[in-house]
């Protein structure tokens, strides 16, 4: 016991050290986790060699870690995911789960009687990471444009699939009809039972201790291990238990409560976790490092193939098609944890050579990717006139008429990008400046917008504001107004003092309105070329001094229904 408490001490110190240089190397702290475990474990500094004390600390961490991936499951998103998302998501993980288990059986890896290692490979090597995604989205601001939502619609059904793989998992090595069967009704059981007990009997008693919260916490953790329990005992895992208790609690009132509580703990064995596996790997040898290689760039081609080709063939254009394909380039974590599962004494499904070749392409994955998409904007710039060449066609090339696009059609107004700006900018001329909505044509390359405006009559030139060739061919030199309308917190590529001076050059004569953030930002726009600058904080500023002295008179109720009513009325291509 005073041996774990050491070791679990040292792989705290370690991790937390470590995670201080992926913090100033801007690296994703799983690395630092895993490069802890590493350097601690029987291969390297051999400060923690007790294989009982590892199992234990990998066991409990993998609990937890799989409890906190099902309470931030979104069973809602599942059910209401679009068609893109959905094809998408079954083309990319079916089809390179598939091609996987080729791929690596073709290099010679198990495939049966008992020796699993081209399926977990396979199955590892179709999912992607949300930790890393999530956080390089949310950085970007890109958690809620169309190439990210699609990125995290795959997300989501990527661990619906790895649910499915888990419910399986445990009967690989007797895959008859009748036991997979069996199996599946098990996990029917549990996944019931769950959720009934999560709707009508948690939700009483999480409401008697919700004032207080170490209750909240001590009641979610015995809810975690208790289904994991109950999930043993229908010879499925506690791991599967984990995660589908956190699914179940997702689902009801007090989810939010139970996930603020717990993530300090979550964050506390998922460290363990994660440093828990990097004692297991083993020094990489060079043909191990090449397995790695060969893995790494196997899962990037596959995203490519499943899903830059399917976004493409449902008409999401070139970039919005290339940018989920980049966003979902690397392996998941919870592809380290099927690999550990599988390497389990339980199963034995895999060798050790498997689970360090994962282990180590999901560092490289990891490394490279997060690069990749904080420059996958510039990326896909490069890439797109390549792809054109080889006759991939964008939306850029036909119209509702089926005659070539690119120009404004003599519009005298011309949105320079669409946003939810645009959108309720668009919607007030409509309803109240009908001549004027008569006039406006728009510039952007968000292939939703595309088709919604044209479904209007609005038209609507696909392409890239911050490319100038966009601008020559749109037509903006003929247009009177120009109205920039995506902030530079929003804009990829330039900015919009860029914007402007852009404009001026090709379109000497015309108004320009163009938005500003920052305060100090106003004058510099005026002095690049900007006829008006359009400060939305000024006028939320408005509008909330109008609301304080409502509330003041005692009219804020009278104002709330007016703004409801308001609402209700907008008809807005962005909601």
């Amino acid at each position: 016991m005073h041996d774990l408490i050491r070791d679990i001490a040292l792989c705290t110190a370690a991790a937390w050290l470590l995670g201080l240089v992926a913090q100033l190397a801007r690296q994703p702290i799983i690395l630092a986790y895993l490069a802890a475990g590493f350097l601690l474990g029987p291969s390297v500094l051999s400060w923690v060699t007790d294989e009982e004390s590892i199992g234990t600390i990998s066991e409990l961490g993998l609990i937890f870690l799989l409890f906190m991936i099902g309470l931030e499951i979104d069973l809602k998103k599942i059910i209401s995911a679009g068609k893109s998302i959905t094809v998408t998501a079954a083309v990319q993980i079916l089809g390179g789960f598939a091609i996987g288990i080729a791929f690596f059986r073709m290099l010679g890896f198990h495939l049966g009687n008992g020796q699993w290692d081209a399926l977990y490979l396979g199955a590892a090597a179709a999912l992607s990471s949300t930790v890393i995604i999530v956080k390089v989205l949310y950085d970007k601001r890109e958690l809620d444009t169309l190439p990210g939502r699609v990125t995290l619609g795959v997300l989501v059904l990527q661990d619906l699939f790895a649910i499915l793989f888990l419910a399986v998992q445990p009967n690989l090595n007797n895959m008859q009809v009748s036991v997979v069967l069996m199996s599946l009704v098990r996990v029917g059981v549990l996944v019931l039972t769950t959720l009934l007990v999560s709707k009508y009997i948690l939700p009483p008693l999480f409401h008697k201790v919700a004032r207080l919260p170490e209750l909240v916490l001590v009641g979610a953790i015995g809810w975690c291990f208790l289904v994991g329990e109950f999930a043993e005992r229908l010879h499925l895992s506690r791991e599967m238990g984990a995660l589908v208790a956190g699914v179940a609690l997702s689902t009801f009132p007090y989810a939010l409560d139970v996930t603020a509580k717990v993530t300090s703990l979550r964050d506390f064995f998922v460290t363990l976790f994660f440093v828990g596996l990097g004692m297991k790997i083993q020094k990489p040898s060079l043909a191990i490092v090449a397995s790695a290689l060969v893995f790494g760039a196997f899962a990037v081609v596959s995203r490519v193939t499943t899903t830059f080709l399917t976004l493409h063939r449902l008409r999401q254009g070139l970039r919005a098609s290339l940018l989920p394909a980049i966003n979902l380039a690397q392996v998941s974590e919870f592809s380290l944890v099927l690999l550990e599962l599988g390497a389990s004494d339980k199963f034995k499904h895999v060798g050790q050579d498997a689970k360090d070749i994962t282990s180590l392409a999901f560092v490289i994955l990891a490394a490279v990717s997060t690069f990749g998409m904080a420059r996958s904007d510039s990326l896909v710039r490069w890439a797109i006139p390549w792809l054109k060449r080889m006759g991939f066609a964008d939306l850029d090339t036909v119209t509702t008429s089926g005659s070539p696009t690119g120009h404004a059609h003599g519009a005298r107004i011309v949105f320079l990008g669409f946003f939810r700006t645009a959108s309720s900018l668009l919607d007030e001329l409509e309803r109240n400046a009908p001549d004027l909505f008569q006039q406006v044509a728009v510039v952007d390359f968000n292939p939703v917008v595309h088709a919604e405006l044209k479904a209007r009559g609005v038209p609507v030139i696909y392409g890239d504001i911050s490319q100038r060739d966009t601008l020559l061919h749109a037509g903006i030199a003929e247009a009177e107004v120009l109205v920039c309308t995506v902030p530079d917190s929003l804009l990829k590529g330039i900015t919009n003092e860029k914007l402007v001076r852009s404009l001026r050059e090709v379109n000497p004569t015309a108004r320009i309105i163009a938005p500003a953030e920052v305060l100090e930002l106003a004058p510099r726009l005026i002095a690049a070329g900007a006829s008006y600058v359009c400060l939305g904080r000024l006028l939320e500023a408005q509008d909330l001094v109008e609301a304080l002295k409502a509330e003041d008179e005692g009219l804020l109720e009278d104002k709330r229904e007016r703004l409801q009513a308001r609402l209700v009325k907008r008809r807005e291509v962005l909601p």
